[in-house]
């Protein structure tokens, strides 16, 4: 039973994106943390995002029934009810909140605010359903836990916060729709009006260049302006051109299956290995 309250915050989603909010963090404190604010930030984040997680799965758990992917879900598979999960969510949502607001800054509560608001009713509750620019649009709500981060340092949306949300916001739509292309006959008899499914595969293959493209001039700009240093500009440009790459040989292969499962794994590990060399190498003085 515990394990199905778990399973309805999608741990692996809050796992990478409390990389991203730490990543933010050391970003902004370089290499100074006040480690209770810290502790209190990601504490903060993981209840904000995982009440919008568990709502996502009160929202959509009849279509989750209809994909193979999702069927097991604990409400999609009946094993709990839909009042208690709504509850669960309101009080993660609320103790997220108050800590943020609380024990971070104001600036750092009405982002997580503005997060939980995306994802929960612009996304989940309307484009998600209705229009294929639910992942380009839903992916600011992604995008807030290194800008968060970044803020709960800094008190302030500078330079090093917009970046931080570009470079989440560009990685996140080649990053869904490589498997939204493997599981896209899922998507469309559960009625998922994505990319793939209404456009189709190939149209979105191209739709994905632009935005891997995009992170490199994202992270060239992070260590141009002193937020990173040159070991995080070297790999994080040569991984991004490793993916830029693979991303442009699916306009040509056939094996699609084969392609976006690359593709997708490339894109987790890039995320992964760009905010570890981002924590390692911001500028400042090492506490060691």
């Amino acid at each position: 039973m515990l394990a199905d309250w778990i399973q309805l915050t999608k741990p692996r989603i809050l796992q990478l994106n409390l990389i991203a909010a730490f990543g933010g963090y050391w970003v902004a404190s370089k290499w100074e943390p006040d480690w209770l604010l810290l502790l209190w930030l990601l504490t903060g984040t993981a209840l904000t995002m995982a009440a919008s997680c568990v709502w996502n799965n009160v929202w959509d758990y009849e279509l989750d029934r209809k994909m193979q992917r999702t069927k097991d879900r604990p409400l999609a598979a009946g094993r709990l009810k839909t009042g208690g999960v709504l509850l669960y969510a309101l009080m993660l949502g609320v103790c997220g909140e108050l800590v943020l607001f609380w024990k971070g800054n104001e600036l750092v509560g009405w982002l997580g605010l503005f997060g939980m608001f995306m994802y929960g009713c612009v996304y989940t509750m309307w484009l998600k359903r209705k229009s294929t620019w639910s992942t380009s649009i839903g992916g600011v709500s992604g995008a807030m836990p290194p800008v968060m981060g970044y803020c709960a340092a800094s008190n302030e949306l500078d330079a090093g916060a917009w970046l931080l949300f570009a470079l989440l916001y560009f990685w996140q739509p080649a990053h869904f729709w490589s498997l939204s292309i493997r599981r896209v006959d899922e998507y469309k008899a559960a009625g998922f009006p994505l990319l793939p499914v209404v456009k189709g595969i190939a149209r979105t293959k191209l739709q994905m260049i632009p935005y891997v493209l995009f992170l490199l001039p994202t992270v060239t700009a992070m260590y141009l302006l002193g937020y990173a240093g040159v070991v995080f500009f070297a790999v994080s440009l040569l991984f991004g051109m490793i993916w830029m790459g693979h991303t442009i040989s699916g306009v040509v292969t056939a094996n699609n299956e084969k392609w976006s499962k690359t593709n997708f794994i490339l894109s987790v590990n890039y995320l992964l290995v760009v905010f570890v060399c981002m924590v390692v190498d911001t500028p400042g003085r090492p506490f060691w």
